[in-house]
Protein backbone atom coordinates (compact mmCIF):
# COMPACT_ATOMS: atom_id res chain seq x y z
CA UNK A 1 0.00 0.00 0.00
CA UNK A 2 1.35 3.43 -0.82
CA UNK A 3 1.29 6.58 2.10
CA UNK A 4 2.06 9.91 2.66
CA UNK A 5 3.93 10.20 6.19
CA UNK A 6 2.41 12.62 8.26
CA UNK A 7 5.96 11.93 10.56
CA UNK A 8 9.32 10.50 10.40
CA UNK A 9 9.13 6.88 10.31
CA UNK A 10 12.16 5.17 11.29
CA UNK A 11 13.95 3.43 8.20
CA UNK A 12 11.08 4.93 5.81
CA UNK A 13 10.82 8.39 5.26
CA UNK A 14 9.97 11.80 6.86
CA UNK A 15 7.27 13.69 6.79
CA UNK A 16 5.29 13.96 3.50
CA UNK A 17 7.54 11.10 2.18
CA UNK A 18 4.83 8.75 -0.19
CA UNK A 19 6.59 5.19 0.40
CA UNK A 20 5.54 1.68 -0.05
CA UNK A 21 4.21 -0.79 3.19
CA UNK A 22 2.60 -3.73 4.10
CA UNK A 23 -1.11 -3.48 4.05
CA UNK A 24 -1.22 -4.97 7.89
CA UNK A 25 1.45 -2.51 9.00
CA UNK A 26 -0.74 0.39 6.97
CA UNK A 27 -3.95 -0.53 8.82
CA UNK A 28 -3.05 -1.57 11.93
CA UNK A 29 -0.23 0.71 12.83
CA UNK A 30 0.21 3.92 10.76
CA UNK A 31 -3.13 4.54 9.83
CA UNK A 32 -4.99 4.42 13.23
CA UNK A 33 -2.34 6.39 14.97
CA UNK A 34 -2.48 8.90 12.22
CA UNK A 35 0.81 8.32 11.51
CA UNK A 36 0.39 8.35 7.47
CA UNK A 37 -2.77 8.99 4.69
CA UNK A 38 -3.35 6.40 2.35
CA UNK A 39 -2.00 8.27 -0.88
CA UNK A 40 -4.83 9.37 -2.76
CA UNK A 41 -5.27 11.73 -4.80
CA UNK A 42 -7.60 13.54 -2.03
CA UNK A 43 -5.16 12.71 0.12
CA UNK A 44 -2.11 14.36 -1.56
CA UNK A 45 -4.09 17.27 -1.78
CA UNK A 46 -5.23 17.57 1.70
CA UNK A 47 -1.94 16.99 2.79
CA UNK A 48 -0.29 19.47 0.88
CA UNK A 49 -2.51 22.49 1.77
CA UNK A 50 -1.66 21.71 5.53
CA UNK A 51 1.53 21.00 5.26
CA UNK A 52 3.12 23.73 7.15
CA UNK A 53 0.58 23.33 9.91
CA UNK A 54 1.98 19.47 9.79
CA UNK A 55 5.73 20.47 9.67
CA UNK A 56 5.22 23.04 12.39
CA UNK A 57 3.44 21.06 14.78
CA UNK A 58 5.84 18.44 14.70
CA UNK A 59 8.90 21.28 15.30
CA UNK A 60 7.11 21.89 18.48
CA UNK A 61 6.82 18.33 19.71
CA UNK A 62 10.17 18.26 18.62
CA UNK A 63 11.62 21.08 20.91
CA UNK A 64 9.08 20.00 23.77
CA UNK A 65 11.16 16.07 23.31
CA UNK A 66 14.49 17.80 22.98
CA UNK A 67 13.81 19.78 26.71
CA UNK A 68 12.26 16.84 28.05
CA UNK A 69 15.50 14.54 26.92
CA UNK A 70 17.72 16.33 29.03
CA UNK A 71 16.09 15.26 32.30
CA UNK A 72 16.09 11.35 30.99
CA UNK A 73 18.72 10.76 29.36
CA UNK A 74 21.53 8.41 31.20
CA UNK A 75 18.59 8.06 34.28
CA UNK A 76 18.87 4.64 35.43
CA UNK A 77 15.78 2.41 37.34
CA UNK A 78 16.28 0.12 39.72
CA UNK A 79 13.40 -2.95 39.87
CA UNK A 80 13.67 -5.31 42.52
CA UNK A 81 13.07 -9.43 41.35
CA UNK A 82 13.49 -12.70 42.45
CA UNK A 83 15.83 -15.19 41.03
CA UNK A 84 17.58 -18.05 41.01
CA UNK A 85 21.00 -18.25 41.92
CA UNK A 86 22.16 -18.45 38.37
CA UNK A 87 20.11 -14.94 37.46
CA UNK A 88 17.16 -16.21 36.28
CA UNK A 89 14.35 -13.87 37.40
CA UNK A 90 10.93 -16.17 38.45
CA UNK A 91 9.21 -13.85 36.22
CA UNK A 92 10.66 -11.58 33.46
CA UNK A 93 10.22 -7.24 33.17
CA UNK A 94 7.95 -5.91 30.45
CA UNK A 95 7.66 -2.54 28.97
CA UNK A 96 4.53 -1.86 31.71
CA UNK A 97 7.41 -2.22 34.51
CA UNK A 98 9.07 0.10 32.45
CA UNK A 99 7.22 2.97 32.68
CA UNK A 100 5.84 2.18 36.10
CA UNK A 101 9.23 2.44 37.40
CA UNK A 102 10.09 5.82 35.51
CA UNK A 103 7.07 7.50 36.53
CA UNK A 104 7.93 6.67 40.18
CA UNK A 105 11.40 8.21 39.58
CA UNK A 106 9.53 11.04 38.39
CA UNK A 107 9.06 11.11 35.05
CA UNK A 108 5.92 11.99 33.78
CA UNK A 109 4.40 11.35 29.79
CA UNK A 110 6.15 8.40 28.83
CA UNK A 111 3.94 5.65 27.56
CA UNK A 112 4.29 2.10 26.25
CA UNK A 113 4.35 3.07 22.97
CA UNK A 114 7.20 5.46 23.25
CA UNK A 115 9.71 2.03 25.33
CA UNK A 116 11.00 0.01 22.99
CA UNK A 117 12.18 -3.18 24.25
CA UNK A 118 12.63 -6.30 22.01
CA UNK A 119 12.07 -8.91 24.58
CA UNK A 120 11.26 -9.13 27.72
CA UNK A 121 14.14 -9.03 30.31
CA UNK A 122 14.71 -12.70 32.14
CA UNK A 123 17.57 -12.29 33.67
CA UNK A 124 19.40 -9.97 36.57
CA UNK A 125 21.99 -7.20 34.97
CA UNK A 126 21.57 -3.77 33.44
CA UNK A 127 20.04 -2.93 29.98
CA UNK A 128 20.38 -0.03 28.51
CA UNK A 129 16.59 0.22 26.65
CA UNK A 130 15.98 2.86 24.17
CA UNK A 131 12.69 5.58 24.88
CA UNK A 132 11.22 7.14 22.02
CA UNK A 133 9.91 10.31 23.12
CA UNK A 134 9.54 11.82 19.33
CA UNK A 135 10.33 10.07 16.12
CA UNK A 136 13.07 12.42 16.10
CA UNK A 137 14.38 12.62 19.70
CA UNK A 138 15.55 9.16 21.17
CA UNK A 139 17.24 8.80 24.72
CA UNK A 140 18.31 5.77 26.61
CA UNK A 141 17.09 4.87 30.29
CA UNK A 142 19.79 2.27 32.36
CA UNK A 143 17.38 -0.32 33.71
CA UNK A 144 19.29 -2.34 36.69
CA UNK A 145 17.49 -5.61 37.75
CA UNK A 146 18.60 -6.65 41.11
CA UNK A 147 17.33 -9.12 43.84
CA UNK A 148 18.20 -6.22 45.89
CA UNK A 149 18.94 -2.70 46.56
CA UNK A 150 22.55 -3.62 47.97
CA UNK A 151 23.31 -5.78 44.37
CA UNK A 152 21.65 -3.55 42.31
CA UNK A 153 24.21 -0.91 43.72
CA UNK A 154 26.84 -3.82 43.30
CA UNK A 155 25.78 -3.51 39.35
CA UNK A 156 25.41 0.08 39.41
CA UNK A 157 29.36 -0.16 39.60
CA UNK A 158 30.00 -2.69 37.34
CA UNK A 159 30.19 -5.78 39.62
CA UNK A 160 28.99 -8.88 38.29
CA UNK A 161 26.78 -10.15 41.15
CA UNK A 162 26.59 -13.77 39.74
CA UNK A 163 29.84 -14.12 38.90
CA UNK A 164 30.82 -12.40 42.45
CA UNK A 165 28.60 -15.04 43.80
CA UNK A 166 30.10 -18.20 42.47
CA UNK A 167 33.35 -17.19 43.36
CA UNK A 168 32.65 -16.99 46.89
CA UNK A 169 30.72 -20.10 47.07
CA UNK A 170 33.48 -21.98 45.34
CA UNK A 171 36.12 -19.93 47.94
CA UNK A 172 33.48 -20.97 50.71
CA UNK A 173 33.66 -24.94 49.22
CA UNK A 174 37.39 -24.86 49.07
CA UNK A 175 37.77 -23.78 52.64
CA UNK A 176 35.37 -26.36 53.62
CA UNK A 177 37.09 -29.09 51.99
CA UNK A 178 40.25 -28.40 54.00
CA UNK A 179 38.46 -28.32 57.62
CA UNK A 180 38.45 -31.58 59.81
CA UNK A 181 35.90 -34.00 59.09
CA UNK A 182 34.72 -33.76 63.21
CA UNK A 183 36.26 -31.76 65.93
CA UNK A 184 36.95 -34.59 67.73
CA UNK A 185 39.50 -35.15 64.98
CA UNK A 186 41.89 -32.94 67.08
CA UNK A 187 40.78 -34.10 70.42
CA UNK A 188 41.01 -37.43 70.27
CA UNK A 189 44.98 -37.15 69.12
CA UNK A 190 47.96 -37.64 71.20
CA UNK A 191 49.94 -34.59 71.58
CA UNK A 192 53.25 -35.00 69.99
CA UNK A 193 55.06 -34.28 73.14
CA UNK A 194 53.63 -37.32 74.89
CA UNK A 195 54.75 -39.57 72.15
CA UNK A 196 58.02 -38.76 72.10
CA UNK A 197 57.78 -39.17 75.95
CA UNK A 198 56.01 -42.72 75.22
CA UNK A 199 58.87 -43.51 73.09
CA UNK A 200 61.54 -42.69 75.72
CA UNK A 201 59.54 -45.25 78.11
CA UNK A 202 59.73 -47.68 75.63
CA UNK A 203 63.44 -47.66 74.57
CA UNK A 204 64.26 -47.79 79.04
CA UNK A 205 62.50 -50.86 79.56
CA UNK A 206 63.86 -52.42 76.49
CA UNK A 207 67.47 -51.54 77.42
CA UNK A 208 68.97 -54.70 79.28
CA UNK A 209 69.60 -54.65 82.77
CA UNK A 210 73.42 -55.12 84.31
CA UNK A 211 74.39 -58.12 86.11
Amino acid sequence: MEIILLERIEKLGGIGDVVTVKNGFARNYLLPNNKALRANEANRKLFEANRAKIEADNAERRTDAEARAKDIEGKQIVLIRQASNTGQLYGSVAVRDIVEALADDGVQGVTKAMVELERPIKSLGLVDVKVKLHPEVVVTVGVNVARSPDEAEMQSQGIDVIAAMFEEEQAEAAAAALEPDSEDEFEDATPPSELADEASDDVAEEEPKEA
